[in-house]
């Protein structure tokens, strides 16, 4: 299924999230990005919701402009945020602080050499981690991706992609009856 396609299939309901599919894939919605990082960003995101439809219709829309190892760290980036996510919002939301000076005892080797730009990869781990609801996560990819001087502005259309994307596997969902049904 094509982005086209995906968008032709929403619902009336979701006509708010057709339109801002369609914007979040070109230049006027990546404000502070290159397209190439909206792409890359886009393919983590779709991953990250889990959502085959829409996994399927971002890989379809973006792989002609992406390289295989961009690809592939899209999907790393989903993958090594998963743990991540899960661990370290356990540590930010756990009574006992002590969690916090434990180590991890988890590979994230990917996270220091993800075959991309160490920014891009960065941004992807955001939108990833924003999906996830990792607010230590957040705070850790936000912190990098201004050191490497990304602007606020780019930082939110990071966000701003995932948030889309949720919302476009929201309805998929509901409209395939996976949700709720008339």
């Amino acid at each position: 299924m094509s982005l086209q396609d995906l968008r032709a299939k929403m619902p009336d309901y979701a006509k708010d999230t057709k339109l801002n599919l369609g914007k979040i894939m070109d230049e006027d919605g990546v404000d502070g990005l290159s397209l190439k990082q909206g792409y890359m960003i886009a393919l983590a995101s779709a991953c990250a919701t889990r959502q085959p439809v829409v996994m399927t219709a971002i890989h379809e829309e973006v792989k002609s402009h992406l390289e295989k190892a961009e690809i592939t760290a899209a999907k790393a980036a989903a993958s090594i945020m998963a743990m991540n996510n899960v661990y370290y919002r356990f540590v930010h939301l756990a009574s006992d602080k002590d969690f916090a000076s434990m180590p991890a005892h988890l590979r994230m080797n990917v996270i220091g050499n993800p075959g991309v730009d160490k920014i891009d990869f960065e941004l992807m781990s955001l939108a990833v981690s924003s999906i996830n609801g990792c607010g230590m996560c957040i705070d850790a990819h936000v912190n990098e991706a201004v050191k490497a001087g990304i602007s606020k502005q780019g930082i939110q259309s990071a966000v701003r992609i995932a948030s889309v994307l949720v919302a476009t596997a929201q309805a998929v969902m509901i409209d395939e009856g996976i949700c709720c049904s008339e």
